[in-house]
Parts: C-alpha cells; structure tokens; sequence
C-alpha cells in the first residue's frame, strides 16, 4: 500500500456540498473518504464510502480505522455533515435539540478527535469544520437558535484547536456560509431566499468548496472563519 498520496475524509458527503467536495479533492489527486448515513458505494478505487451516523463514536472509530487500513493516512478531515432547523425556539423539542447537538456537535467531536491523533502522530493536517453565518448575522424572521448554537460553538472549537495544534503541524479553520443553492432548499423558494443577503442571490455549492479549497493551500493560515455568504457578514443592509 501507498502512503504517499494524501488523503481527505469528507463527512456529510452523499450530496450537496459534500459530494461536490468528494469530486473537488479527487481532482487534486486526494484519495477520499466519504461518509455520511445514506452515501452509495463508489466505483472509484481511491474513494471509501463508510455509512453510518455521524454523531455516533462507534461511527468515527470505523471511518478513521477503515482510512488508515486502506490509505495508511489522514491529511484533511472536512467536517461538513450538518442540519439546520428554522423554528421558533418555544416550539421546539427535545428531539430537536438532541438531533441538532447529535449531527452537529458530537458530529464534530468524534471524528475531530480521532483524525487529530492521526494528524498529530504524523506532525501535520487540516481541519475544516462547516458552519454558518447566522451564528453572527442572524435574520429576522428565519429563527436559527440551534444553528446558532451549535455552528456558534464549532466557530468557537476552530479558534481554539488552531490555538491548541499550532505547533503541532495542524491547521484548523472554518467556511461560515450563507444561504447556498443546495437540495435542502426548494427551487421555489429560490427567489425568496436571494434577497436574504446583501448581494441578492443565492451562494452556489462551488463558492463554498472554493473556499474550503483555498484554506486547503494556505499554509499560514489558521483559526480563520472565512465567510461565504455574499456580504451578510459585514452588516446591515
């Protein structure tokens, strides 16, 4: 086995934004691990597909045995896997509260933790973690507080580890996007939803693999949340 091409896992990766960062860092000749609960076997040999439940411990210890037993290495851990719920915070449940921390906190905290020890055996790694521009331009009439919690809390988590591993060869950095044309929103809601930020239009998928593809190569850069959210994070309009 080789164990010289580098190798990215890419939670949440059976469509929008993580299939498309699947097929991004294939192009830049990574071999990749693909997760997330419903992902289909690849025909590529240089793709993992692990299915499984993000928040679950078990779930990251198979994904980061399975990379290492194929690939030998982790390189990029993007933590892309999320869910997002727009309802009055009085209304909601504790099912909702548990389904939001479960995918979007301990979906972090798992995976993070056992692809960092990796990275810190090896002195090298990128975190990417994916979070939102609500945590810090929320809008009127879209209520966001789970969102705002838990993507709050991960942008607080990338300033912290990039604190923690700065000396250690690992980089850990943040896309905060705003709202981006993927299948969670309807097309029929499209237009209504481009007038949600300063720009008037919708993000596209590829704005946000960019981004995740530019921190990738920047060395010198880390504990960045880099906002892709057509200007929402620069105020008031």
């Amino acid at each position: 086995m080789s164990t010289q091409q580098k190798v990215a896992i890419i939670t949440g990766a059976s469509q929008g934004i993580g299939a498309e960062l699947v097929r991004a860092y294939r192009d830049r000749n990574y071999r990749v691990v693909a997760t997330s609960r419903s992902i289909k076997p690849s025909v590529d040999a240089d793709i993992i597909d692990v299915a499984g439940d993000i928040g679950k411990p078990e779930t990251a210890e198979r994904i980061v045995r399975e990379t290492l037993e194929r690939f030998g290495r982790i390189d990029t851990l993007v933590n892309n896997a999320g869910v997002f719920l727009a309802k009055p915070f009085v209304e909601m449940t504790q099912e909702d509260y548990d389904h939001n921390l479960g995918v979007n906190v301990a979906g972090f905290f798992h995976i993070t933790q056992r692809a960092a020890t990796e990275m810190l055996k090896q002195g090298s790694g990128h975190i990417v973690n994916i979070t939102t521009s609500l945590v810090d331009q929320p809008i009127a009439g879209v209520p966001s507080m789970l969102a705002s919690l838990t993507k709050g809390g991960l942008n607080a988590a990338t300033r912290s580890l990039a604190m923690e591993f700065s000396k250690s060869g690992i980089r850990v950095n943040a896309v905060s996007p705003g709202i981006i044309k993927t299948p969670m929103h309807a097309v029929e809601k499209h237009s209504a939803l481009a007038g949600l930020n300063p720009v008037g239009r919708m993000g596209d998928i590829r704005d946000v693999v960019d981004a995740v593809l530019y921190l990738e190569t920047a060395g010198f850069i880390t504990g960045e949340i880099l906002h892709v959210d057509g200007g929402s994070n620069a105020g008031r309009w």
